[in-house]
């Protein structure tokens, strides 16, 4: 990035306002702390307020006043919501839901993905900004469109069926290779001409899971191409300037994160966790341990979090005092260089009037600007963390594909993925464990342990990747209805899960779902969810069901490989129990917590860079807190500047603790299987 220290600020929409209240913002962004805003984003119909006809006039005003303030500009492509006019001129470019219905202007993001027509008047937009902007002073950042497949994930008209049957030429190449890919020998789906084939559209009973895991990928990848599109256009005109833009949600659906955040400089996020659920900083902690090993380990961007309530859930709680600091803070913690809002003014009109934002409908003198304006304040003081990283020795695998086909259709059960997730990233967190979340290609060798929740979908090569982990030495969990099927959606025959027998050293006979609500007990816990029939083919039972069909029968096994250890488990634990196993799971595989002993409710993270370690010690709780310190240091946020042993946290409370790096010279080393040390000795003349 082009800005030094850690950023602050949020969306900026002045066309929403009069003129004279412009020199109103920016003398009050002035106040808070602002050093970053995004702009423009829907922007469209106010400097094209007809095809062909700009206006930038008022929009250069803009950009000037926040130059000039020393506020930088996360410039967006203000292609995110079409004006009415294209609509009205080309009706073709609207989205089309499965069951033919079309989607018309009056919200936002009402464009087909797939459509040229609306590919073309937003790259002439695009092309005009970049080049009326490159030079700006306030440049500091391309923000390409906004929360991308937020409201039109899948588009299913004429354009995106031509477009999708171009996709599947590219590639399966011929109609015998799709055929087989698509297993249409079932069902007479056999298709003789390409024209033949359309999206899965509402059909009488179950669509073809391999057609609807493929148009999945496909409709990710169109909307990935109108944001490369641009992209393309902002980096010809100023290829100095980093690009990103917003991913909605802490892991959103239909957008492979994953393979976004290759096409990107820097990777954004918006965060809006429900004050109402007292776990909303563990669902989020997931998602932000994601963005941020996305880019393998790389500062993100908080690009959007609410001050206080949000307008569009059923029952919209504010954020109790304290919280929003608190959540700003796990950001920046979790690796987070920048913490922005939605929005800036809260709107007096249009469908997000009552969205909470920094400069609330109260004003100014209000305690939620005065809260703005202290955290501003605070953000400003410790720009010396920006650019440090969180490392971690655990890593949990999600992937795309496995979630797209594991939630389709006609399974022995109904599965939700990221329930799935919570449940085993959970244990972690409340261990006080940092994690990364992997794609199943990462280089995993340096973890010391890997959870793979379900990975429904597996590939040979993700098999093998796993295996040579193990065998080398790394310890492995894997969840039950995991390597079921390949990339085709296609069962791996030889017994469940076939890629992963020798591995798990173990095979499952039949899958046994529970019944919703209930369970099955094992040793030492109880199951829910699901539950099988495993045959040991080499690993040992750490823990048999007792009762039922499955009597007697493998629920938690593990199994010794190589140099390393593969768990599987054939059912959920429950909380008491998954934090038992996992615990064990830890100390084998010599991941250890960042602090033992923390009270309940207290998060721990540890960001470093060069010699410095920045310990980010948070307090979720209602209660008060205190935390021993296994080396003394300052607290970044408080007056004092002497080393402290001993933090004592209110409730909600945050404290940073600056520490040096020692570097002790060792009198021992341990050496895993195939390791190497280099020890630097000084040489002593006799």
């Amino acid at each position: 990035m082009t800005m030094p220290g850690l950023m602050f600020g949020g969306d900026y929409n002045p066309e929403q306002w009069p003129e004279p209240v412009w020199d109103d913002d920016v003398r009050l962004m002035g106040e808070a702390g602002v050093t970053l805003v995004s702009v423009g984003i829907f922007s469209w119909a106010s400097v094209e307020p007809r095809p062909g006809e700009y206006d930038f006039g008022w929009f250069d005003r803009v950009m000037d006043r926040l130059a000039a303030a020393g506020v930088g500009a996360s410039l967006a492509t203000m292609t995110a919501s079409p004006p009415p006019w294209l609509a009205a001129r080309h009706p073709e470019t609207l989205p089309q839901r499965a069951d033919g219905v079309r989607l018309w202007p009056g919200g936002r993001q009402q464009y087909c993905p797939s459509s040229p027509v609306y590919r073309d008047h937003a790259a002439r937009l695009v092309e005009r900004l970049a080049e009326r902007y490159a030079e700006h002073p306030a440049l500091r950042l391309w923000h390409i469109g906004n929360e991308f497949g937020c409201h039109v994930r899948q588009c299913f008209c004429d354009v995106s069926a031509a477009d999708f049957r171009r996709w599947l030429r590219e590639r399966y190449g011929d109609l015998d290779a799709l055929n087989a890919a698509w297993s249409t020998t079932f069902w007479s789906q056999r298709y003789g001409d390409w024209d033949e084939i359309l999206p899965p559209r509402t059909a009488p009973t179950f669509a073809n899971p391999a057609q609807k895991l493929d148009f999945a990928r496909f409709s990710n990848d169109a909307i990935l191409a109108c944001y490369a599109m641009e992209r393309d256009i902002v980096r010809r005109h100023t290829p100095q300037v980093p690009v990103t833009t917003n991913f909605i949600g802490l892991v959103h659906k239909p957008i492979d994160s994953f393979r976004w955040a290759r096409e990107q400089d820097v990777v954004s996020l918006d965060s809006y966790p429900d004050p109402y659920d007292p776990r909303a900083h563990v669902e989020a902690a997931f998602g932000y341990d994601l963005v941020r090993a996305a880019r393998g380990g790389q500062p993100w961007l908080l690009m959007e979090q609410a001050p206080g309530a949000v307008n569009w859930r059923e029952r919209n709680a504010p954020k109790p005092a304290g919280v929003m600091r608190l959540w700003t803070w796990q950001a920046i913690a979790q690796g987070a260089d920048a913490a922005l809002f939605f929005q800036w003014r809260q709107s007096a009109g249009g469908a997000e009037k009552f969205h909470s934002a920094m400069v609330p409908h109260a004003g100014p003198e209000s305690r939620g600007f005065r809260d703005v304006r202290a955290l501003g304040a605070e953000l400003g003081r410790l720009g010396e963390i920006a650019g440090t990283r969180v490392d971690a020795d655990v890593a949990i695998v999600h992937d795309w594909d496995s979630w797209w086909a594991l939630e389709s259709d006609a399974h022995p059960a109904v599965l939700d993925l990221l329930e799935t997730h919570r449940a085993h990233y959970a244990p972690l967190f409340d261990a006080h464990v940092s994690v990364d979340v992997v794609p199943p290609d990462a280089d995993l060798r340096r973890y010391k342990l890997v959870v793979v929740p379900n990975l429904y979908l597996m590939t040979q090569a993700t098999a093998e990747r796993l295996t040579r982990y193990v065998e080398a030495g790394g310890h492995l969990v894997v969840s039950f209805f995991t390597g079921i099927v390949d990339d085709c959606d296609r069962v791996h025959l030889g017994g469940y899960p076939a890629p992963l027998r020798r591995l798990l050293g173990l095979t499952v006979e039949e899958f046994h779902p529970l019944a919703p609500g209930g369970s099955a007990g094992f040793d030492g816990g109880r199951g829910t969810v699901w539950s099988e029939w495993v045959s040991l083919e080499g690993a040992e039972t750490v823990a048999a069901f007792r009762g039922g069909a499955l009597d007697g029968r493998p629920a938690v096994t593990r199994h010794a490989f190589g140099a390393g250890v593969a768990w599987y488990l054939a059912t959920r634990p429950d909380p008491p129990a998954m934090r038992a196993l996992f615990d064990r799971v830890r100390s084998e595989a010599g991941a250890g917590a960042v602090l033992e002993g923390l009270p309940g409710g207290v998060q721990a993270v540890v960001r470093r860079g060069g010699a410095r370690r920045y310990l980010f010690l948070l307090n979720h709780a209602a209660e008060p807190a205190t935390v021993t310190l296994p080396e003394p240091g300052p607290d970044l946020l408080s007056e004092a500047d002497s080393p402290l042993s001993t933090v004592v946290l209110p409730p909600r409370g945050v404290a940073v603790i600056r520490t040096q790096e020692v570097d002790s010279p060792l009198s021992t080393v341990a050496l895993p299987p195939r390791g190497v040390a280099v020890n630097r000795t000084e040489e002593v003349t006799p």
